[in-house]
Parts: C-alpha cells; sequence; structure tokens
C-alpha cells in the first residue's frame, strides 16, 4: 500500500497564511469592479462555478480520471479550467433559460444560482451522490449527471418557495421573472442558507453522534436521517433568530449563517480540521463550532469593515440592502470559491507539496 506524505509549511500555519493570500486576492479581484457589476454579473458567473466545484472536490476527490496523473500545479490548473468549462456552459444555460436572457442578472436568477449551490451540497455531502454513484459506475458520468439532477431539481423547488413580490416597484424587478412561489425570496433565502449551516455543523462534529450507529451509516438512510437533523437544527435556529427575536431575515442571514458557512470553509478545508485533530467528539465538535463561529465572525467583520474601501458606499438595510447583499457576495460568491481552488484544487500547493513516498505493504 502507498501512504502519501506532504512537505511544507505545517498546520495550522499553512492554512493560515493561504487563508490571508487568498482573501487578499478576492478582495483586490473584488475591487476591480463597480457594485452593480460585482453583485450582478460576476457573483452570478462565480455562483455558476460553485457547484461543479463541490463535484470536483467532494464526488471525484479532486483527482478525477482525466486530471489523475497531473502533479501540482499543472493539476490544480486543469481542475480550473474544467470547473470554468462547466461554469461558463451553466452560465449560458441558466441566464436564457431560468433569467429569461434579461440583462443583467434577475433577482430571480441570481438567488436560483445561490440555492442550486446548497442543493449540490446536500446531494453531494449529505447523499454522498446517491443513487448516481451506486448507479452509474463511471464517477465522471456519475457526478455530472448527479449536477444535472441538483439543477432541476433546484429549480423545481425554487419555483415552489420563492415569491418576488416583495420587490414590486424596485428598480431591479422583473414582473415575468417572478416565480411567484409560497415565501418571501428573502425569508426563503436566508432559511435555506440556515439548512446548509446546519449541515455543516454536523461536518464539525464528524458526522457524530450519526456514526455510533452502523446502520444509518450507509446511504441513503445516512441522507435521510442528516437532512432531517438539519432541517430540526436550522428550523430551530430560524425560529428563534428571524420569528421570535423579529430579526430582518436579510440581516440575520449575514450575521449567522453566512460567517458560519465561511468559517467551516476556513477551518475545515484551509486548516484541514487540524485545529483540534486529537480530540475526540463531542469536544472536537463544540471546539470546531466555537471556532468557526469565531473566526467566521471575525473575518465577516473585517470584510464588512472594507467594504467602503473595496467598492465604495454601500447603504445597509432595506429596501436595496446593498451592504448585505455585497458582503454575502465576498465571503460566499468571490472568496469561497477561491479557498476552494487553493484547498482542494491546488492543495495548498505551493505552501505544501507531496512529498516523497514510501513504502509498499
Amino acid at each position: 500500500m502507498e501512504t502519501t506524505k506532504v512537505a511544507g509549511m505545517k498546520q495550522p500555519a499553512a492554512g493560515i497564511l493561504a487563508t490571508i493570500m487568498v482573501m487578499a486576492l478576492a478582495l483586490g479581484f473584488i475591487s476591480l469592479f463597480a457594485f452593480p457589476t460585482f453583485t450582478g454579473w460576476i457573483a452570478y458567473c462565480l455562483l455558476c462555478l460553485i457547484p461543479i466545484q463541490i463535484v470536483i472536490a467532494v464526488i471525484w476527490a479532486s483527482n478525477p480520471s482525466f486530471a489523475a496523473k497531473a502533479r501540482q500545479p499543472a493539476k490544480g490548473a486543469l481542475l480550473i479550467l474544467f470547473s470554468l468549462l462547466i461554469g461558463a456552459i451553466v452560465t449560458v444555460v441558466c441566464f436564457v433559460t431560468v433569467g429569461g436572457a434579461v440583462s443583467p442578472p434577475t433577482p430571480m436568477l441570481t438567488m436560483c444560482s445561490i440555492v442550486s449551490v446548497i442543493i449540490t451540497f446536500w446531494a453531494a455531502i449529505m447523499w454522498g451522490g446517491w443513487p448516481f454513484t451506486a448507479v452509474i459506475k463511471n464517477p465522471i458520468a456519475a457526478g455530472l449527471a448527479m449536477l444535472a439532477a441538483c439543477y432541476l431539481v433546484n429549480y423545481l423547488l425554487f419555483r415552489l418557495f420563492f415569491n418576488y413580490g416583495f420587490m414590486q416597484g424596485a428598480p431591479v424587478y422583473v414582473p415575468s421573472q417572478d416565480p411567484h412561489g409560497l415565501f418571501n425570496a428573502w425569508y426563503a433565502l436566508s432559511f435555506y442558507l440556515t439548512l446548509l449551516a446546519a449541515m455543516f455543523l454536523i461536518v464539525n462534529f464528524d458526522l457524530w453522534p450519526l456514526t455510533k450507529f452502523a446502520g444509518v451509516m450507509r446511504q441513503p438512510v445516512l441522507g435521510i436521517v442528516w437532512t432531517l437533523a438539519v432541517f430540526v437544527i436550522a428550523t430551530a435556529v430560524y425560529y428563534v433568530g428571524v420569528i421570535a427575536m423579529q430579526t430582518d431575515p436579510v440581516a440575520f442571514m449575514v450575521s449567522v449563517p453566512v460567517p458560519f458557512i465561511f468559517g467551516t470553509i476556513v477551518v475545515q478545508n484551509m486548516l484541514q480540521g487540524s485545529l483540534f485533530a486529537k480530540s475526540q467528539q463531542p469536544v472536537k465538535g463544540v471546539l470546531n463550532a466555537i471556532a468557526v463561529i469565531v473566526i467566521g465572525g471575525l473575518l465577516a467583520r473585517l470584510y464588512g469593515a472594507l467594504a467602503s474601501v473595496v467598492t465604495g458606499t454601500v447603504n445597509p438595510g432595506p429596501p436595496g440592502y446593498e451592504y448585505e447583499i455585497w458582503l454575502a457576495s465576498a465571503l460566499l460568491s468571490v472568496t469561497f470559491p477561491f479557498l476552494i481552488f487553493h484547498a482542494e484544487f491546488f492543495k495548498l500547493w505551493p505552501l505544501q507539496k507531496p512529498a516523497a513516498i514510501s513504502a509498499r505493504k
């Protein structure tokens, strides 16, 4: 059996430095665009890139057959090029179909793209790509089939749940693009993101206590149980934060689920779960969750403080929610995929590199 070792900086130093580098790159990238362009076309195009990133990183373990023999940095570059290709196709198809070819991207199109990311996370992580990975033997075909199914399921759910009627009278409202779903779009979107944060909470616990039940740790049982757990956690948090405390759903979104999601990517992907690696569950999960809340919250505040420097004046609150849209876009539409590029596609190269390998048993 071959084992792979990593040379270079050790964790968590490598992850901390890599995060700082990527954040600086992301903020520099954002500064190139005016607010309408950044939160319109730029955010939309990058959102269309993230689902295929999830497929590559989770379903293909960042090692698909077409890139398996490549070394870094060529491997990372190849994976980025492939994700850009698929992302470009998705961008055009969704713009013409979901968005009705209305330029710049309508609120319907942008929000539909956001929740497509959440549905893909749900399918890839909680369901492990099932049933596609079980039925389709070719991993590439299975991943792409899952991705196509995610977009279809997402669109149907989006039409069912999202309603843009509250935007009537605003310059961005396009009546023909209103899905006329069951819920105010901001409430629906903030709940979707709370669901994703709940999923990441369980990831921080390494799926404890589900791992204590062997019968649960197989698909589709795991997907069903994990989904139910996520809904229970997210509903409780959302009820307290938005319904009971009557917090504006957009303010809640950028202060609770968005920082938690961003913090999890830093702790689990950039730092590779190194902070509390020697601890046992559930203590490890509690410590991870605390670290995620602190790191995600501090970085969200840092981004918020830099908003006017990077982009210019962005006003918080209704009706425009410029600050909130800027913050969510900066963290999750830009920095998030940039972090995944470095952590999963390049495996933190050049800060870390595969070392010469060893023993066969």
